[in-house]
């Protein structure tokens, strides 16, 4: 009886040796995020959980070999990261003839930047209304900040340029930002960023809150009606302080077309010439003018029959 719970008590004492040396060697990565982008940087710690004395030298591997040789730092940093530094860490501790392995951790560093989605509401405030800007990103709690600003139109290849909003200079906190007294239709972009040095996503897509409301910038639709056929002649014509002006169209499958790609510009009036081209309307400028917005549907005639007529050749 007396042997075998000694041969018990040699057998507890020998797993939670074993389980000691399991835990007091860890590895933690600064920051902890679940998956980092290329570019970034990452911290690795090696240490104890308990006291340790001044012997002990690690190493760092992962399944490609070593990563940082022997030293008796604590913390090394792995700057610019890339792909192929995805994979599972681990830290060797060695004093002597000693050794001692870490827990391991598994990074994944993504090539791909993230591209944050921006949504508006409302779309179509009333004048003087709040709108409430949201940015998410993949990864939302994974010490993000946003940051906000307004689309001003670029002349040279319909693209726009983009500037930070009053009191988004250093990012938020929240994924929301709220814009008190929109009176005007404009566009919006936010993106986010994290780090210090501060690594960045990719700007979002713009989205566009309506207004229709005419200001010192107008656009006018002519016949004036947002219900027209394809065997009737349109033409959106821009009126306001400037001598550049575009036509811009957002479909329904959530993109911005200008009006070359649909009609004609002459001037500062754009002709539809396509019979596919429903959707809101809006002027803008390189001075960063925008006017109000039409919503305006384009409906297919058949061999001269209105929607809704008898129509014997139509099928």
């Amino acid at each position: 009886m007396g042997h075998t719970l000694l041969c018990l008590l040699g057998f507890f004492l020998l797993n939670l040796l074993y389980r000691g040396q399991a835990q007091d060697a860890v590895l933690t990565i600064e920051p902890n995020w679940t998956t980092v982008f290329t570019g970034e940087s990452v911290t690795f710690k090696c240490d104890f959980t308990g006291d340790k004395d001044s012997g002990w030298f690690y190493t760092i591997h992962n399944q490609h070999g070593e990563v940082f040789s022997q030293s008796n730092q604590t913390f090394r940093t792995l700057h610019s990261l890339a792909k192929i530094y995805s994979g599972e860490y681990q830290c060797l501790f060695q004093n002597g003839g000693s050794t001692k392995n870490s827990n391991k951790i598994y990074l994944t560093v993504s090539a791909e930047r993230p591209k944050p989605v921006l949504t508006v509401s409302p779309s179509w405030p009333s004048p003087g209304a709040s709108v409430t800007l949201n940015c998410s990103v993949d990864h939302p709690s994974a010490g993000w900040s946003f940051y906000w600003y307004k689309a001003v139109p670029q002349k040279s290849d319909n693209s726009y340029s983009y500037e930070l909003l009053p009191g988004s200079e250093k990012g938020t906190e929240q994924d929301l930002f709220i814009i008190d007294g929109q009176t005007h239709t404009a566009g919006y972009v936010c993106r986010a960023g994290r780090g210090d040095p501060v690594f960045y996503s990719s700007y979002s897509k713009p989205k566009f809150v309506w207004s229709g409301d005419i200001n010192s910038v107008s656009l006018t639709v002519s016949p004036d009606s947002v219900q027209h056929f394809t065997n009737t002649s349109v033409s959106l014509s821009c009126e306001g302080n400037s001598t550049e002006w575009r036509v811009m169209r957002f479909s329904k499958s959530d993109n911005r077309y200008p009006c070359s790609l649909w009609g004609t510009m002459t001037g500062s009036t754009c002709t539809i010439t396509r019979s596919w081209v429903s959707g809101v309307f809006w002027c803008e400028s390189e001075t960063g003018q925008f006017s109000n917005a039409v919503n305006i549907t384009i409906e297919l005639l058949y061999d001269g029959y209105y929607p809704g007529e008898s129509c014997p050749s139509c099928g």
